[in-house]
């Protein structure tokens, strides 16, 4: 790939992002959008700067909260993925179960979350869990489950057994299964986190959305809203540098363009 082809691929995100922006801008200055039903860019950066630090302080509060949820989701989400994709009686017995309870709304646990552990910090971080830890889960038990089975007879013959399969080669191979299953999950609990914060907390940007909305300061909630994305965003492009640099052979192919 050319260093021309680099640069525009680098910059193409923001190159959009403006694009967006100024588009947003001059609409809602043509049709003179009120800032209380749309707000404009402009008026999204005003608020933003008049509550840098009230933003800064919700903005903190939910990312600690989901950084413990999405923990526990990746010990959680490995451990069964493990288990699932090491066994095909567990596959069989678990995964429907597994994928039955993904298909629940986990916005409606959140009542019942609150009723076990109160308002605050509890039910936010559970919430980011419960919706996060499915894919990481599916992602290993894919990886693990989807081992060649050639590839394993050839392996016994030379006298491994199903733990050393399993360790020296199942796990390497699904690592990049693991990245992408983090990827997907790191943003779902930040939604996790925020749904919760917006019926469960006094604190965090789903608070901030609902105060800002009875308030009709809709820069502020727009403001509040960009914050989550940009935290997730950041979330996702670190997760991608690591798979980068621990999973280079599996982007052989990619790198060679």
């Amino acid at each position: 790939m050319t260093n021309k082809k680099k640069l525009i691929e680098a910059w193409s995100p923001w190159l959009l992002l403006l694009a967006v922006l100024v588009s947003w801008q001059l609409l809602c200055s043509a049709f003179n959008v009120s800032e209380f039903i749309f707000p404009s860019p402009a008026r999204i950066g005003s608020q933003f700067m008049e509550f840098k630090w009230i933003i800064a302080g919700h903005a903190w509060r939910t990312f600690w909260v989901t950084m413990a949820g999405f923990g526990l989701a990746i010990v959680v989400g490995v451990l069964l993925g493990f288990v699932i994709g090491s066994s095909r009686l567990a596959y069989a017995a678990v995964y429907p179960l597994m994928t039955a309870f993904n298909a629940l709304p986990k916005a409606a646990f959140v009542p019942i979350l609150v009723v076990w552990f109160g308002i605050g910090v509890g039910p936010a971080i559970l919430t980011a869990f419960l919706i996060s830890f499915f894919p990481i889960m599916v992602n290993i038990a894919t990886g693990l489950a989807t081992l060649e089975p050639e590839l394993e007879d050839v392996l016994r013959v030379l006298g491994a057994r199903r733990w050393d399969v399993l360790m020296k080669v199942g796990l390497p191979r699904s690592m990049p299964y693991f990245y992408g299953s983090l990827k997907v999950a790191i943003t779902l609990a930040f939604v996790g986190t925020t749904v919760s914060e917006m019926t469960a907390a006094n604190e965090g940007i789903g608070y901030l959305l609902i105060s800002a909305g009875s308030a009709m300061q809709m820069g502020l909630a727009f403001a509040g809203l960009l914050v989550v994305g940009a935290m997730a965003m950041a979330m996702y492009e670190l997760f991608s540098f690591i798979e980068k640099r621990t999973t280079g052979w599996a982007h052989r192919g990619s790198q060679g363009e």
